[in-house]
């Protein structure tokens, strides 16, 4: 399965890139934000974006993924520097209440995709340096969470709930791989289901979500109407779909057909039989993933591609279930397939790291590998 992982984690990732962007060429001129005098500007930057992103992937899976470490603190501070942003006046754009863009010129970037790649980046490191303190409540536990918790902060008073919760939900795994006290990360779940509400509180337009979840039904014409027209729009699609180009529900009627409610034009236009193999790729990146997490030369390297397959995966997860009504809206891309840049390019980077770790695995001896348990055998006198 070792041997085989590589090919089926790029297999997977090129099958939904190339996916996402024919549809992103048959929604995006629809797009409200589509330009009238030329309605595939956005497909065209989306090109640029891949192309940005190749060369970053190749970087990473040249580069011994142990340069990450090597220079953990330099990106936590550089994280850190790119959310604070954010919120800078003249530069953080708001957009929708929402401050989770940086303009560069012509281009919007958003800070928070980096942040996940950041905070995965220090918790590998941390437990790493610190193998065997994960039952300890302050180097297992109230250290790495107290650093983190400056990156997560931003990205939450973006307002930005869905990557934090998902990338939330990458740290506790990477935290359970690392050995934490369950205690602790009990803790950790019930603390951030308070800190939820709060927020919802806070955004009461997250709460009118997640009322809409509820009943949709009733929330058609308001805040349930996306994933309304979502399940319209995989229904009407049969098995078989409609045909690239000739969904319906992209004219209009669907808000953020080609970023959030891609997967439900995949749908309409490509049929259950395509949407099935879009979930299976996410599954097969998840699993291929996790078997070089666990043939990594070294711990950091094997909590490294937990953390970037898990956030991948969860994201995926989110937005699939937001897609089909089975997860209040988040306002999270579909990773590979959804209009975005720098959603993109950052998961290309997760993914040459991880081709890294692989090479890494494959160039070094079995023995060698410091995440295997050994045990000593004594011979009965």
């Amino acid at each position: 399965m070792h041997r085989k992982s590589l090919v089926l984690l790029l297999s997977s990732v090129s099958f939904l890139i190339i996916v996402g962007f024919v549809m992103l060429i048959s929604t995006c001129i629809f797009s409200a934000h589509a330009d009238a005098t030329d309605g595939y500007r956005e497909a065209k930057r989306q090109a640029v974006w891949l192309v940005l992103g190749g060369g970053v992937c190749w970087f990473a899976a040249t580069t011994d993924f142990r340069f990450w470490k090597r220079n953990v603190w330099w990106i936590y501070a550089g994280v850190c520097f790119f959310l604070a942003l954010c919120f800078l006046p003249g530069v953080g754009m708001e957009i929708n209440g929402e401050r989770r863009w940086i303009g560069l010129g012509p281009l919007q970037v958003q800070p928070s995709e980096v942040g996940k790649i950041g905070v995965i980046i220090f918790l590998a490191y941390w437990f790493s340096r610190h193998p065997d303190c994960g039952k300890e409540f302050l180097r297992g536990f109230a250290i790495p969470l107290a650093i983190i918790a400056l990156p997560l902060a931003l990205i939450l008073f973006e307002v930005d709930i869905g990557t934090t919760s998902v990338l939330a939900g990458a740290a506790v795994l990477v935290l359970f791989v690392a050995g934490t006290n369950w205690k602790y990360l009990s803790f950790l779940g019930m603390s951030g289901f308070i800190t939820f509400l709060g927020m919802l509180s806070y955004a009461p337009d997250r709460m009118t979500r997640v009322m809409a979840f509820l009943d949709p039904e009733k929330h058609r014409l308001g805040a349930g109407f996306q994933q309304w027209i979502s399940l319209m729009a995989i229904g009407s699609g049969g098995i078989s779909g409609r045909g690239i180009g000739e969904g319906r529900l992209k004219m209009l009627y669907m808000p953020f057909a080609h970023t959030d409610f891609i997967f439900p034009m995949i749908g309409e236009e490509l049929g259950l039989i395509c949407t099935i193999l879009v979930i299976v790729a996410f599954i097969t990146i998840a699993v291929s993933g996790f078997v070089i997490a666990f043939h990594s030369p070294d711990r950091f390297g094997t909590l490294l591609v937990i953390g970037l397959i898990g956030f991948i995966s969860l994201q995926a997860f989110v937005n699939i279930g937001v897609s089909v009504s089975i997860l209040p809206n988040k306002g999270l891309t579909l990773p590979f397939v959804s209009y975005g840049g720098s959603s993109l390019v950052m998961a290309l980077l997760a993914v040459g790291i991880v081709v890294n770790v692989y090479r890494q695995g494959r160039s070094e001896p079995e023995e060698s590998r410091d995440w295997v348990s050994r045990r000593r055998i004594t011979p009965r006198v």
